[in-house]
């Protein structure tokens, strides 16, 4: 086969690939349009069909934002850790839009990837970064030490196996709203967690986490209210109980806001259809 040929084969089966990947995610929003047009998504007072993807890993961006818009915002503060490079977290599009906060991030290269694509930020002080793992005995002294105390609007939890006993751990911050993973494999009324683990980190299995009824009830202990999840069953959203008002869906349960898994809206739905780099913008 000569050279030539060769390269024309490869170029159709990029083309075909491309293609491919097209159809699909014309597939994926269509099945998210039906989702959302079902009697449970109509209510308007479900933030769910509000969500999408800026720089977000899933759609959990638009929730936020949907979030604050009935809430208002106090501070515009935010913590949020597991961030790895910080191209696709909960929290770089509001660093965009103006607000103030702290990344977490244990992984040395990550660090460094954010100490350089957002050096601006971080000299403006608009961010700050400590490169540290996560635990329940050190999630007070790490926030006290990077100046945040007291009440903040966004606390964002992201470590794949202790996120429940660090949100229990919290004491420092008073967030108006949290986000936090839960594992979607364990439906309501299940209410499970992980042992607690200060050294493990999550294999890739899907041994980790909390269930949702079991942050559910964690949230009721420290004051808060389930107010939904996102699409792909990967994030729920709790806003602070003197917060909530009428402006959400009732009753706060884990039965009433479950989602299920659908890691195939991550991977086709709500994506750009661009690699994600975060970096400093003008705002004109």
């Amino acid at each position: 086969m000569s050279d030539h040929i060769l390269q024309q084969q490869l170029q159709m089966v990029h083309l075909s690939a491309h293609v491919l990947a097209a159809q699909l995610q014309v597939l994926v929003q269509r099945f998210w349009a039906d989702e959302m047009a079902r009697p449970r998504n109509t209510d308007p007072k479900r933030p769910l069909r509000h969500g999408f993807k800026v720089y977000s890993q899933n759609d959990e961006d638009g929730i936020i934002q949907e979030i604050f818009r009935r809430i208002g915002t106090a501070h515009g503060t935010f913590i949020e850790f597991g961030v790895e490079s910080g191209s696709e977290c909960n929290t770089a599009k509001l660093l965009l839009e103006g607000w103030r906060g702290l990344w977490i991030e244990a992984a040395a290269h990550h660090a460094a990837t954010i100490r350089q694509s957002l050096a601006p930020f971080i000299t403006d002080k608009k961010l700050s970064l400590t490169e540290a793992a996560v635990t329940a005995e050190n999630v007070n002294d790490l926030f006290s030490h990077a100046g945040f105390a007291g009440e903040i609007d966004l606390l964002s939890i992201d470590i794949d196996f202790n996120d429940y006993w660090v949100w229990k751990a919290v004491e420092v911050v008073n967030p108006r709203v949290v986000v936090i993973e839960y594992n979607s494999l364990f439906r309501p009324p299940m209410s499970l967690v992980v042992p607690y683990n200060a050294t493990y980190r999550w294999d890739g299995s899907n041994y980790w986490g909390a269930s949702l009824e079991a942050l559910v009830r964690l949230g009721r202990t420290k004051g808060y209210r389930i107010v939904g999840c996102n699409f792909s069953g990967v994030n729920a959203f709790f806003v602070r109980d003197d917060l909530c008002a009428d402006h959400f869906l009732a009753p706060a349960t884990a039965e009433e806001h479950y989602e299920p898994v659908r890691y195939f809206y991550a991977a086709h739905g709500a994506q750009s259809g661009q690699p994600a780099r975060l970096g400093p913008y003008l705002s004109v």
